[in-house]
């Protein structure tokens, strides 16, 4: 028999040739009680003129038929000759059968065997008068198998593609040579999804949200049919944005920075990668809301969305703990508001040559919890057993070890790098952080993406596995940009605000993290630390200088060491960091200390304001910054870095160098 061109490694299978295999006989299937919803549909009684006067016609937003066969549309009025179109919603030619023939609530067509699955307008014309009936999803009529409870298939311009994974969080399977699949779920975790291949797309909804997913219908013995339809697209050079917490909670003027900062500075980004050539996709690593104020602020899914619904690019979503409801203290009914608004807490997709894993590594317990009730939101970082097994499963389906694994998670793998001996440290953040990577071995190239820490860094802990905390676009929780406070964005290690920012081209790829505002070539500033001498004076005159030393730390003295610091918040051991004077380089050390410019921008201005500093948003100790000494105060120093991948950032420090809010 002879098949489809093979795209992208799956085989397809085309309507016809399907037919012709499986000796479909002229069994007639008729659209019966199809109840008017939201799903469906137009469902009303079109409009009528003189020639046209159609009623009770009813249009399901998915129709499963056998072709060769007849197939009855619901309503009244319809007359033999009339045509009814059938016009693609994606890319192809208007089908049109003439109506075979019409009963008191009928008519009667025959579908042609060449015709093929996917989305339609479907239109009536007769004479020159020509109506909209409505849209629906027209897919094949998959016989049941005995001890499964789904089936369906996976298409594009109607033909199955084989080998496309499709999952329901527990069972994973694979689509045969026809593009069919079969589950034996028990349907425990609300969707069935599709791991989307390489080269492919889905549609999105709410603008952003790639609908790879649907919900179960029926009860969890009843076989349902769920089929899905991708699009062909070129995503072999492709970019994602990788988008940590934003914690959008209407405070602190969080939502116009978000307006004015993030998304101008992303709709930027995405309008020049797509002049590059690059499809352009977003991934979130968690905490989109803050479950604090979801009830207090009336702010959650729904505010978030309409948000960003105009982004105009699919974002994949991952869990965060302040995603969860707070009136709940059970894990999986907490997170039914994310699954409801943004589909599954873990999941798999593919772009391109690379396949990327979600994961929800957050465990839900919010002691005191209940309805009306803000409980403590406490949590366990770790990949439940069950996610783990289904990992696994998934894995198990790649059968390349050398195809590029993007991991997303919230909590990190590992903590934050310290350094002992001159030598960067770090021990595991994540309960199992043990057995995820035990579960990654045999794969060469994998890079793990988090958020959570409001911070960046960079770490290996073995040859195949990398991990990135990729910051928080909203830094120090929208602090430092909220009117009367510094009027900068800054994390508390001292890193702007920002997204991360990978490049892939096949299984080639470059990463670099962009703060909001600033070139992709702005990755680190640099102090002359002769001006950096932390008073209240200076930098908060309503507070003392015993309120604030605590926070200053050794900036509260005075320094004439002709030293020059330099943070470089990207910074992972492949990168170089170099300095000079008068051409000659210096001996640069890397050292752990506090960030300056994140305490005059954040505690500085909380003491200011008769405020506590609150401990988790205070500045930490980092391991991204580099010291060097000149000779005297006053000649300037080049400071040279490049990264992993060669790009070279300079910059001419002539000093002094004020040491003030808004520097750069």
């Amino acid at each position: 028999m002879k098949k489809g061109v093979n795209k992208a490694n799956l085989g397809k299978y085309s309507r016809r040739e399907f037919i012709i295999a499986s000796a479909v006989t002229g069994v007639s299937i008729a659209v019966l009680g199809c109840s008017k919803s939201k799903e469906d549909g137009p469902g009303e009684t079109p409009k009528t003129d003189d020639n046209f006067h159609l009623t009770g016609v009813v249009i399901p937003k998915s129709i499963a038929i056998q072709l060769s066969a007849d197939f009855s549309l619901q309503g009244k009025g319809f007359a033999v000759g009339d045509k009814i179109s059938f016009t693609p919603l994606f890319d192809g030619k208007a089908v049109v059968i003439d109506v075979k023939s019409v009963t008191e609530g009928a008519c009667l067509l025959r579908m042609p065997s060449s015709f093929v699955w996917g989305s339609y307008r479907i239109s009536v014309t007769r004479g020159e008068k020509n109506m909209t009936l409505g849209d629906t999803k027209i897919e094949m009529d998959i016989p049941d198998k005995t001890g499964m409870t789904v089936k369906g298939m996976v298409y594009a311009t109607g033909v199955g593609l084989a080998g496309v994974i499709v999952s329901d969080g527990i069972e994973v399977t694979r689509t045969d040579e026809n593009g069919i699949y079969y589950l034996p779920s028990k349907k425990t975790k609300d969707f069935v999804f599709v791991s989307i291949p390489g080269g492919y797309e889905v549609n999105t909804s709410n603008g952003i949200l790639p609908v790879f997913y649907k919900h179960f219908e029926l009860g969890s013995n009843a076989a349902e049919a769920i089929s899905f339809e991708l699009k062909a697209v070129d995503n072999d050079k492709h970019v994602v944005l990788a988008l940590g917490d934003m914690h959008l909670a209407n405070r602190n003027n969080d939502v116009s920075q978000f307006q004015n900062g993030f998304l101008r500075d992303a709709a930027q980004s995405i309008t020049q990668y797509r002049n590059e050539g690059y499809k352009v996709y977003g991934l979130t690593l968690g905490d989109m809301t803050w479950d604090a104020y979801w009830y207090s602020n009336k702010y959650s899914f729904s505010e978030y969305l309409d948000l960003v619904k105009n982004m105009g690019l699919p974002v994949f979503h991952t869990m965060g703990n302040h995603d969860n409801d707070p009136y709940i203290n059970s894990d999986w009914p907490a997170e039914s508001a994310f699954r409801k608004s943004l589909g599954p807490t873990y999941y798999s997709f593919n772009l391109g040559k690379v396949h990327y894993i979600v994961l929800d590594n957050i465990q839900y317990v919010n002691m005191g919890g209940a309805q009306g009730t803000v409980g403590s939101r406490n949590y366990n970082a770790v990949i439940v057993a069950e996610q783990i097994a289904w990992l696994k499963k998934d894995l198990a389906m790649i059968a390349d070890k050398s195809t590029p694994i993007v991991i997303a998670m919230h909590i990190q793998l590992n903590n934050s790098p310290k350094l002992s001996g001159g030598n960067e440290t770090s021990t595991y953040r994540l309960n199992n952080g043990a057995e995820l990577v035990g579960v990654l071995d045999g794969f060469t190239d994998v890079n793990l993406i988090t958020g959570h820490t409001h911070v960046c860094y960079a770490y290996e802990n073995n040859n195949n596995i990398m991990e990135h905390n990729s910051g928080a676009i909203c830094a120090t929780w929208w602090w430092t940009g909220k009117s009367g406070y510094a009027g900068n964005h800054i994390s508390k290690d001292g890193a702007p605000g920002g997204y991360g920012v990978w490049k892939f081209n096949g299984k080639s790829y470059q990463w670099r993290y962009k703060s909001i505002g600033y070139k992709e070539e702005y990755q680190f500033r640099a102090y002359d630390l002769n001006k950096v001498h932390i008073t209240a004076a200076k930098f908060a005159p309503n507070s003392t200088d015993a309120a604030l030393k605590p926070y200053a730390g050794e900036y509260a003295n005075v320094n004439s060491n002709n030293e020059i610091l330099v943070n470089v918040w990207g910074y992972d051991k492949r990168w170089t960091i170099e300095m000079f004077e008068n051409n000659a380089p210096l001996t640069v050390n890397r050292i752990e200390v506090l960030d300056p410019l994140h305490i005059v921008s954040y505690e500085a201005l909380r003491l200011n304001a008769a405020a506590e500093p609150t401990e988790d948003f205070v500045t930490g100790k980092t391991a991204h910054m580099f010291k060097a000494k000149a000779s005297n105060a006053t000649n300037p120093i080049l400071i040279k870095v490049t990264d992993r991948f060669g790009n070279v950032y300079l910059e001419t420090m002539n000093r002094p160098k004020d040491f003030i809010l808004s520097m750069s």
